[in-house]
């Protein structure tokens, strides 16, 4: 199963639509969407390494959009959707703390947990709840942002192809990898939040 949706990934990757979709999945991770933009971008670079720097820009433009969305969503609509989407991660119990933290430190945290696994929907969300400002919000998504989508796409340019023979031999390893780091951001934000 893991070998067919890496195919289908794959074959998905040069596809006329490709681009759009890695945008959609970008904006909406950043926002509702529990799946990192990291399962297409990294097939996507794989598959076309002379077209890595336009997909981590369409990656960081849709990232940092999608906060936008989520930052509003904390700000305008906490009572309704923010706060369902936060205890849907299972920190509503904790939100009132984590808006104090943000009211303080959100610039700061903003651009350390955009560069990491951690869901970034959950900090943009908080970032509108705290009323962080709108500019701060904005610069540090684009600082995180960026250098994230960047780093994957200069790695997997440089040494796509041994990268890429790594990830076929061991499919279902970097696959288990993969889902780790993403449970594992998923415990951090139950940790710290």
């Amino acid at each position: 199963m893991i070998r067919r949706l890496y195919d289908w990934t794959m074959r998905l990757a040069g596809n006329r639509h490709a681009t759009p979709a890695l945008f959609a999945v970008s904006f909406a991770e950043s926002s509702i969407f529990p799946i990192p933009p990291d399962v297409m971008l990294v097939p996507m670079v794989l598959a076309r390494r002379e077209r890595a720097w336009w997909f981590a820009f369409v990656c960081t433009l849709g990232s940092v959009l999608g906060g936008m969305l989520g930052y509003a969503i904390g700000y305008f609509l906490f009572e309704s959707l923010g706060q369902f989407l936060i205890a849907l991660y299972g920190h509503a119990d904790n939100a009132a703390r984590a808006q104090a933290w943000f009211q303080h430190y959100g610039g700061w945290i903003v651009a350390a947990k955009g560069l990491t696994p951690f869901p970034f929907k959950v900090i943009t969300i908080m970032s509108g709840l705290a009323h962080l400002d709108p500019l701060t919000f904005l610069a540090a998504s684009m600082v995180s942002r960026a250098p994230r989508f960047f780093l994957v796409a200069a790695l997997l340019r440089a040494y796509g192809d041994p990268i890429r023979n790594f990830i076929e031999k061991r499919l279902t390893l970097v696959f288990l990898a993969f889902l780790a780091a993403i449970l594992g951001g998923f415990v951090l934000v139950e940790v710290l939040l």
